[in-house]
């Protein structure tokens, strides 16, 4: 037995319009997937030539970044770095393009609110020297600050965040003592 079909002509609230299809949900990118990807984009060399470079300040071109991340082609003068800061909520990955950059990072995990202050114990700093093609993801409140030590040379980097940035945590640092200095939403960005 057949179900009889209502046809617009005799169902006044049909639309002859043809059905909106669902939109397929967009796969959240894992941080494996954001490395892969700011990997591909480092090893172009035509984007990587395409990056002005400032000799005073760091200079970036927004990228489209798989699955809705938010991605950067970042241009570092001698001697410029991040400051120490996370990126909140967000997994990231980042790859050396050009030049060398330096990761100083805490194998720690931090309370993420309620604190200004923090002592941290010994053991947690590690650092990486990042040259050409290496990288890497990271996850949720990774604090870490990024530099390029070179006094002659530029260096250059694609990073990549999911979700894109909610916020970005600035911390300063004397020895063991980690502060909170400054909360950043996209808005002060702008």
């Amino acid at each position: 037995m057949s179900l009889p079909s209502l046809s617009a002509a005799s169902d006044p609230s049909a639309s002859t319009a043809a059905p909106t299809p669902t939109p397929t949900p967009t796969p959240t990118p894992t941080q494996a997937e954001l490395l892969d990807f700011v990997r591909r984009a480092a090893a172009d060399a035509e984007l990587i030539a395409s990056l002005p470079l400032d000799p005073e300040g760091r200079t970036w071109v927004r990228l489209a970044g798989p699955g809705g991340s938010e991605a950067w082609l970042i241009g570092w003068p001698p001697g410029t770095g991040t400051g120490w800061h996370d990126h909140a909520d967000s997994v990231g990955a980042f790859v050396t393009a050009a030049g060398e950059l330096k990761e100083n990072a805490l194998a720690a995990r931090l309370p993420t609110d309620g604190w200004k202050t923090l002592e941290l114990s010994d053991g947690v700093d590690r650092e990486r020297r990042l040259t050409v093609g290496r990288g890497r993801a990271f996850g949720r409140h990774h604090v870490h600050e990024v530099l390029n030590e070179s006094t002659d040379r530029h260096a250059v980097s694609v990073h990549a965040y999911y979700p894109p940035l909610p916020q970005i945590r600035r911390y300063s640092r004397s020895g063991q003592t980690l502060r909170l200095e400054q909360v950043e939403r996209p808005q002060d960005w702008q």
